[in-house]
């Protein structure tokens, strides 16, 4: 299939056939991988999912069993993945025994005629940047725990000798992920902490990317490629936005400083690092473009979706209306 300089990126409607031959295997079927299975059904591939816990098949997808925690793992059937031809791994490595997937499935995806594997990864490998933008060519600096082991799963994919691309994502929303609940119950917290910034993706820009990657030539697909949007701000200014378009109030202030000690270690981890991540290679490289650029827009759509599901009427102004977010307590960095 001949691929031009610009994506498809309305990932989610009715599309060009993207490798309709294919056979795709998402192992970890949760908030992304179900949404990118169901983008590839809809883009003429077969697919299957693996799940922790049974599940029935619906809307064509097929779920396969693959469970690494218990004694005696359980495995998808050997025959279930014969003619799988591409992969998408969204299962994190485990402490002290990295990733289960290579672990338990590598030999038998060696077996397999696999054109693609797509590993899912995060930008936390890069540590703290103290702000300054990062892209693929930078230098990686994980905290230990989790960025660490990501970082040694990513190393141990590459040298698996598997046609393996390494996505790193950043904080991930979308519909059901955004701040709209949290806000309107007054679960939210808006927390200043200076100069602070936060790169971020909408779902759909994850399967966007992942189905233009995959039917790109293999020699024009990169090992490694950022994952996020335009616009790395600190949360305090996304979550003013979200307020906007709920005409809600914000909850008060909270400077980082004086509540840090009270956090969880996971919350103080998110708050340890600063940095912008570029996208630079994959929309001028790769030439992807970004179906949300920032969080108004990608807001904006998960709104309408949420009101949506909820049978509420949409009441989401059009793009470019009240495009700047209102200035709140601690916006300023």
């Amino acid at each position: 299939m001949a691929i031009t300089a610009k994506a498809n990126t309305d990932v989610l409607m009715t599309a060009p056939l993207v490798n309709p031959a294919g056979r795709l295997l998402v192992i970890g079927g949760g908030y992304t991988g179900l949404r990118l299975a169901r983008a590839a059904r809809q883009r003429g591939m077969v697919v299957q999912l693996t799940s922790r816990e049974p599940r029935q098949s619906a809307e064509g997808l097929a779920w396969l069993p693959f469970n690494s925690a218990s004694e005696h793992p359980f495995l998808p059937p050997r025959q279930a993945l014969n003619g799988t031809t591409d992969v998408v791994v969204s299962v994190p490595p485990e402490a002290g025994l990295g990733d289960p997937v290579l672990r338990l499935l590598g030999p038998l995806l060696k077996e397999l005629p696999l054109q693609w594997v797509g590993y899912l990864s995060t930008t936390g490998v890069y540590g703290d940047t103290g702000g300054a933008w990062v892209d693929e060519s930078g230098a990686t600096a994980p905290r230990p725990g989790r960025s660490q082991a990501r970082l040694e799963a990513e190393q141990a994919w590459l040298a698996s000798g598997l046609p393996v691309q390494l996505f790193r994502l950043p904080a991930i929303y979308g519909p059901g992920r955004s701040p709209f609940e949290a806000l309107a119950s007054g679960r939210s917290r808006l927390i200043h902490k200076p100069g602070q910034v936060f790169s971020r993706v909408h779902v759909d820009d994850i399967v966007g990317c992942l189905l233009h990657c995959q039917a790109l030539s293999p020699e024009r697909r990169p090992p490694v490629v950022n994952v996020v949007d335009d616009c790395p701000c600190p949360s305090s200014e996304t979550l003013g936005y979200a307020a906007h378009l709920l005409d809600h109030k914000l909850p008060p202030m909270e400077r980082y400083d004086t509540i840090a000690a009270a956090m969880s270690p996971m919350a103080r981890s998110f708050w340890a690092e600063n940095r912008r991540a570029s996208n630079g290679l994959l929309r001028n490289t790769l030439g992807y473009a970004l179906r949300y650029p920032s969080y108004r827009e990608g807001y904006r759509a998960c709104l309408a979706e949420e009101r949506a599901a909820a049978g509420e009427p949409a009441r989401v102004e059009a793009p470019g209306g009240g495009g700047q977010s209102p200035r709140s307590p601690g916006s300023a960095t």
